[in-house]
């Protein structure tokens, strides 16, 4: 610990991102990436706007962008923010929205940034444990506190609520805000964002880095209440009004424009999953229904940190969690076919080393 730190420096838990190692080449199945290229529309773009303009600020309130969302989730630009990435969004609506003096409520198992976001404002988290087959307990979800927080689909779970139990929580919980979190909803959910108008307390937050393939350009989204969006931007503009760059606004437009390349990667993508996890039934493990484009797995005889670490040996990368409750858990991003080809196959060898 550094004598310069404030105390909440010193205090401060960071989230740990996915391995990043650079000593060989290695399959990444362990960051949730989109395992195919952007739209190429969106590298003609950013190619476009990669000129001498860099020398000036981009535009502070990224009208461009925010009024090609709004069109795109069928909204007012007054119901739309963007931001650099969902996660700058959501400790935005961290310090905009939840009520210190009261506890907020997230679930034990679910995005682990929460936690982070929650010392970072002083704000009281209250985990409501999931049960047994990682199912949210809707009804947990209520009472006097300071707000709400969702992933819908969950993460690292990967499990999907219905879009009539979204309805329920904004019915039960009217008085404060509810955010979902939906960085996974385009591989097999229901946006909630359809709820928006009927639901002032609902503010709902999606990314371009999954299933736009765009997680190096760093775009996110918020939709809500014109009275939620005067929030997030009163606290944007108290942190850094130059959230979004000049290439990413761009680039983030013509993605949102190129939906044939959306349907199609996203599409991909389910199949792989679908047929993957099928494979690993047959192998034995337990496989959470996914609606992202990761899959949750465990096996009753053999220890997860085990099959990790083999893994790892044989040049393929997962996610495992050395938290309660979800340690003999992995977590496996989707990639092409050919990847996860060699993930089963990797994974077969690892099954006869541990069995022996």
């Amino acid at each position: 610990m550094s004598k310069y730190w404030s105390p909440l420096t010193a205090s401060l838990v960071p989230y740990v991102p996915g391995d990043q190692p650079k000593d060989k080449s290695y399959i990444k199945l362990n960051t949730n990436e989109n395992p195919y290229p952007p739209s190429s529309k969106v590298l003609t773009a950013i190619a476009e706007a990669a000129n001498s303009d860099l020398r000036l600020y981009p535009d502070p309130t990224c009208d461009t962008l925010v009024q090609e969302a709004a069109r795109y989730y069928g909204l007012s630009p007054k119901q739309t923010f963007v931001g650099n990435g969902s996660d700058e969004i959501l400790a935005f609506a961290f310090a905009a929205f939840f009520d210190p003096a009261k506890p907020v409520l997230f679930a034990d198992i679910t995005y682990s940034f929460y936690k982070v976001y929650a010392q970072m404002y002083s704000l009281r988290p209250k985990l409501i444990p999931l049960d047994e087959d990682f199912n949210i307990p809707l009804h947990q979800f209520e009472g006097d506190h300071g707000g709400i927080i969702i992933p819908n689909p969950n993460a690292p779970t990967a499990k999907l609520l219905p879009l009539s139990d979204i309805v329920t929580l904004l019915e039960r919980n009217q008085e404060r805000v509810v955010i979902i979190d939906e960085a996974y909803i385009d591989f097999g959910g229901e946006s909630a964002v359809k709820l928006i108008d009927q639901y002032p307390n609902l503010l709902v937050v999606q990314t371009l880095s999954k299933s736009r393939s765009l997680a190096g350009l760093r775009v996110g989204f918020a939709f809500g209440s014109e009275e939620l969006i005067q929030g997030l931007d009163r606290i944007k503009n108290s942190f850094n009004s130059y959230t979004m760059d000049r290439l990413a606004l761009p680039g983030a437009v013509a993605a949102l424009q190129d939906e044939e390349h959306f349907q199609a990667i996203t599409e991909k993508v389910i199949r792989t999953r679908d047929r993957v996890t099928d494979q690993l039934l047959e192998l034995g493990f337990k496989v959470t229904d996914s609606k992202a484009n990761f899959v949750f797995i465990t096996h009753q005889t053999l220890a997860a940190k085990e099959m990790f670490l083999l893994l790892r040996e044989k040049g393929v990368l997962v996610r495992y969690f050395a938290s309660p409750r979800i340690d003999n858990y992995l977590r496996v991003s989707i990639g092409t076919d050919e990847e996860m080809d060699v993930f089963i196959a990797a994974l077969k060898e690892v099954i006869c080393e541990l069995t022996k």
